[in-house]
């Protein structure tokens, strides 16, 4: 890290260290016009951009625009006062974790996966579990030592945990794409609740993902561990097959 940076007082980088300068875009509900314009560069001042100014506007159809304003940020982070939850688990490729299985927990392991509630994207869910995997990093299915079941889309929390019953399931793990309005929370908070008073939730190691997921979030609701985006199959493996490792 360059030692010329004040990590006590970060903000934004554009053509030189601590220009502030930075760009956020968002939508108004009225159509694109000199008006709609102003009326975008004016929001980018009130939220704290100086020099604000709006360098692209399309319309997006019925009484809306899409707006991209640039700027100069005055705010700052101290850095080093910044603290993550973070998963705990070591870092481990795909053979690591097939030679963890192999040396440490002698068995195969199976692990369940849905997109549950309403929500019908898989991409979440085939990303960590389908054998091909995402990006080049396998997928669950992919795992000699991993029995791996992808139920899919659209998924009631209900129906999963009977398919965890059934299979005798080790870990479950839950996609959640849509977020819009926080539905996923009540859907989570649903699993979890189904789970105790089953008197399964001690006797699994539960899991979600997705691109509003972060591990603190998964914490509060009662998961294990909860995985965002720039996590892939290893991740997910990793943690569960060391969870299990400490629970023998």
């Amino acid at each position: 890290m360059n030692n010329k940076i004040d990590l006590t007082a970060i903000k934004p980088y554009g053509d030189t260290l601590n220009d502030g300068m930075m760009q956020m875009s968002f939508t108004l509900p009225v159509p694109v016009s000199p008006e709609s314009k102003e009326a975008a560069r004016q929001l980018g001042l009130k939220m704290g951009l100086e020099e604000a100014q709006v360098v692209h506007a399309s319309d997006l159809g019925v009484g809306y625009t899409f707006f991209i304003v640039y700027g100069k940020c005055k705010h700052t982070i101290d850095f080093t006062r910044v603290k993550v939850s973070k998963v705990s688990s070591d870092a481990m490729d795909h053979d690591s974790v097939e030679a963890f299985i192999a040396d440490k927990l002698k068995r195969e392991i199976t692990i369940v996966g849905a997109c549950t509630g309403t929500d019908a994207h898989t991409v979440g869910i085939d990303a960590i579990m389908n054998m091909k995997g995402f990006d080049g990093h396998y997928g669950l299915e992919r795992y000699d030592g991993i029995q791996a079941i992808n139920m899919g889309a659209q998924v009631p929390n209900d129906v999963l945990i009977a398919k965890a019953i059934e299979v005798d399931a080790d870990a479950i793990i839950v996609s959640q794409i849509v977020t819009q309005k926080d539905v996923h929370i009540p859907n989570l908070t649903e699993l979890i609740d189904m789970l105790e008073s089953e008197g399964l939730r001690d006797k699994l190691i539960v899991c979600v993902g997705g691109p509003r997921i972060s591990n603190e979030l998964a914490k509060e609701l009662g998961f294990d561990a909860g995985f965002g985006t720039g996590d892939y199959a290893e991740d997910v493996a990793a943690f569960i097959v060391q969870e299990l490792a400490k629970r023998v």
